[in-house]
Parts: structure tokens; C-alpha cells; sequence
């Protein structure tokens, strides 16, 4: 069978695939569920043309890998042909562990496991399947491996990871100010004393890069529109975990239902959970939603409705902490009109915050190259202004509340 497969991607072009162990892979039923998660949530109920998958996204990072690959050897850096299969794979595996809608499941239904710990459960139970061929690909994912450029290309302030997810969240979102130029960075990238580093000529694409990341964030990742979203959708899940722990009796798929009956955390999380959590994907939780929406309950009944239907909740983004006496006249309202209680009225009104930092000055940096051999970081690189502010962490306050009428 031959397995070195050409795909057509609508950012790059023709992709190929490097080798038969990416191949099987991406064929692996692991994989594969990759293409029903949303790359981005629930954007889509923003930016109509956000329906591109994880998926989608894995096999750009692996392309531009291969990019990045062949420009470093050609700069005289040595890679080994097993460090650039172990590229691929970490690379390609790197988002394996998103659950439901990307972020919602990690905040809902499942305890403070991040998806960067299923990923690693997935590529670990992978390597028993393929013989101990991801082992190196785990040291470099962990950033353990002793060769830390490698590390950083997979995650830094300037992976592989963010140069595609940043060009294609804009190309299908529309939104033209994300549009970095990947290519280029990529092109300009070099290893000095084993780390990552970025050559003179390439400091305007990284800082064009970094005032796009700080647009993607305040008008996409963090649009008010798509928070309330998200936001309605982890309280779904929730008070369908409350429903099914008092004993009521809720419709879902077996994967869902498996996640809303028992207590799953870090320390429980088995080889059986795991194969259940890759049965799990975004149309279980939306057909669930549409069978939830004619549930007798008040509470889910209503939140399902309110995303099957994009009727969302009223949010106000504000630059000071909001009072929680500020929820209390929505709260009396609420209750009152529906004689519901205090705490079901919470699932409709409540306050929280978001906060975005385009560039860690503290942590793996942006490192720039000069033809001296004298290396900067970017904010003292860059004859901006505007990248010293874009250093400091800015955070936002919401509320939410229903706009009139449940």
C-alpha cells in the first residue's frame, strides 16, 4: 500500500506525508476522531466559516515541521533522521487530547485534566501499539530531550504550533489581521548554543507575528460572543453531571454518559477511560443538546436551547473587577419570574475574566540573531513601541445575563 500520501490543504497547498509511521498514525482511529473536534470551539456561532478541525490544523503543523526541517539542515544544523521522524510525530500528536469543543470538557465534566495530559496518555498508549517508535517523540513533547530546540519548536513562544493555528484561525475566520507569514519565520529561524533563535532579517515578521496573536486573541479567541458560548456550554455539562449525580435520568451517547456518571480525574484516568474519551467528540454533545432542549429540568432545558438556537446570554466586558452585588438585580429578576432558586439562576447570570498576554518576557523567549552573533530578546530588539506593552499581562472582566426573556 503506498502510504506516502499527497493531501490538499487550503492554507499550504499540497502537503505531503513524510513517512509510512505518520502515515498509520494519522489512519489511527486516535487520529482520525481528531477531525470531529472543532479547531475552535464554538467561534463558529461568531465567525460563520470557523468549522475547520483539529485536524486540519495537526497536518499543517506537520508540513510546516518539515519546512522548518529542511531549513535548519541546510543552515548546517544537524538532525538526525530519528529526531526528524520524532519531530513529526510529537508535532502531529500534539493536540491529540482535546475533548469535546477544544477547551469545554477540561472545565466541565472531567477534573483539572488538561488536554496536554490526555495527549500524552494517547501518545503513550500509541507507542505500545507501535513498538516504542514514539519514545523519542515523548522525550521532545515533554521537553525533556537534551537537544532544546527541538523542544521549542514544538512549544515556545514561536512553535510550529502557533504559526499555523494563527494563519488558519484567520483564513477561516476572515480575520485578515491574523494572517502572519509562516513561511518566512520559518525561513529565518536558526540554532544557536542549541536553542532556537530568530536572524535579523526576520525581526519585522516577529513582530508582525506577535500584534497578530494580540488582534487573534481580543477578536477572535476572546470575542465576547464566542466566550458567552463556551461559557453556556461548560455550564450544560455541568448541570447535566448535577442532574445525573441527584439521580435523574438524562439521554446521551454511551461515551457522554460514561463522563457524566462517574468522577473522573488525574488519578483514575485508565486505559479504559481513555479509549472512552476517544469515542468522545463534538456531535455527542450536540445531539445531546438536542435531545436536553425538551428536558423537563428549567435550567438545562433553557442552556441547551440557548446554543441550538444562538438566543445567548447578554455579555459586558468591563476593564475593573465587577461587584457581585452588580448580579443581584438579574438574580432577583430571574428568580421571581420563574421560580426558579438562587443557585439555578446562577447558571444565567454570573461573572468571571479573560486575560491575554501576547508575549512572555519571562518565558522561552523570542531570541533574536544578529550578524555580530549578538543575541536579543525581541522587546529589546525591536524598534516598536508597541511590543513592550504587549509584554504585560491585560485582564478583562465580563458578566452575563439573560437579554430579556428566557
Amino acid at each position: 500500500m503506498n502510504k506516502l500520501k499527497i493531501l490538499n490543504d487550503p492554507i499550504y497547498g499540497f502537503i505531503t506525508i513524510p513517512n509510512s509511521l505518520i502515515f498509520d498514525l494519522i489512519q489511527h482511529k486516535y487520529f482520525q476522531r481528531l477531525r470531529r473536534i472543532t479547531q475552535m470551539g464554538m467561534s463558529y456561532l461568531v465567525y460563520p466559516g470557523a468549522h475547520h478541525t483539529r485536524f486540519h490544523h495537526a497536518i499543517g503543523c506537520v508540513h510546516l515541521m518539515q519546512k522548518a526541517i529542511n531549513i535548519l539542515r541546510f543552515k548546517g544544523v544537524t538532525i538526525s533522521n530519528a529526531e526528524e521522524d520524532a519531530l513529526y510525530v510529537a508535532i502531529l500528536l500534539h493536540d491529540i487530547g482535546h475533548g469535546p469543543f477544544s477547551h469545554a470538557m477540561e472545565h466541565s465534566i472531567v477534573n483539572n485534566v488538561s488536554h496536554e495530559e490526555v495527549s500524552l496518555l494517547f501518545m503513550e498508549k500509541l507507542n505500545e501499539e507501535f513498538n516504542s517508535s514514539l519514545t523519542l517523540a515523548i522525550q521532545i513533547f515533554k521537553g525533556e530531550y537534551s537537544r532544546k530546540f527541538m523542544c521549542q519548536l514544538i512549544s515556545s513562544q514561536l512553535d510550529i504550533d502557533r504559526l499555523d493555528y494563527l494563519r488558519r484561525d484567520s483564513f477561516y475566520t476572515g480575520v485578515a489581521e491574523g494572517n502572519v507569514n509562516s513561511e518566512r519565520l520559518i525561513t529565518m529561524l536558526n540554532v544557536v548554543d542549541d536553542a532556537l533563535v530568530v536572524e535579523e532579517k526576520g525581526i519585522y515578521s516577529v513582530e508582525k507575528f506577535l500584534v497578530a496573536r494580540r488582534f487573534m486573541y481580543w477578536q477572535v479567541y476572546l470575542h465576547k460572543t464566542g466566550l458567552v458560548a463556551e461559557q453556556l456550554l461548560i455550564r450544560v455539562l455541568k448541570r447535566a453531571k448535577e442532574l445525573v449525580n441527584n439521580g435523574v435520568k438524562l439521554n446521551s451517547s454511551k461515551a457522554l454518559s460514561y463522563f457524566l456518571y462517574n468522577e473522573i480525574s488525574e488519578s483514575n484516568f485508565s486505559d479504559s477511560t481513555l479509549d472512552i474519551f476517544s469515542q468522545l467528540d463534538d456531535y455527542d454533545v450536540i445531539s445531546a443538546m438536542k435531545e436536553w432542549q425538551f428536558h423537563e429540568d428549567f435550567v438545562l432545558s433553557h442552556l441547551c436551547q440557548m446554543i441550538i438556537n444562538r438566543n445567548l446570554l447578554k455579555v459586558k466586558i468591563k476593564s475593573k473587577l465587577i461587584k457581585y452585588s452588580s448580579l443581584d438585580k438579574y438574580l432577583k429578576s430571574l428568580i421571581e419570574n420563574y421560580s426558579i432558586t438562587k443557585e439555578e439562576a446562577k447558571y444565567f447570570v454570573f461573572t468571571g475574566n479573560i486575560s491575554n498576554q501576547a508575549y512572555g518576557i519571562k518565558n522561552k523567549n523570542i531570541n533574536i540573531l544578529y550578524k555580530s552573533g549578538k543575541i536579543e530578546d525581541i522587546v529589546k530588539a525591536s524598534d516598536q513601541l508597541n511590543l513592550k506593552p504587549l509584554s504585560k499581562p491585560i485582564t478583562k472582566y465580563y458578566i452575563c445575563y439573560p437579554k430579556g426573556e428566557l
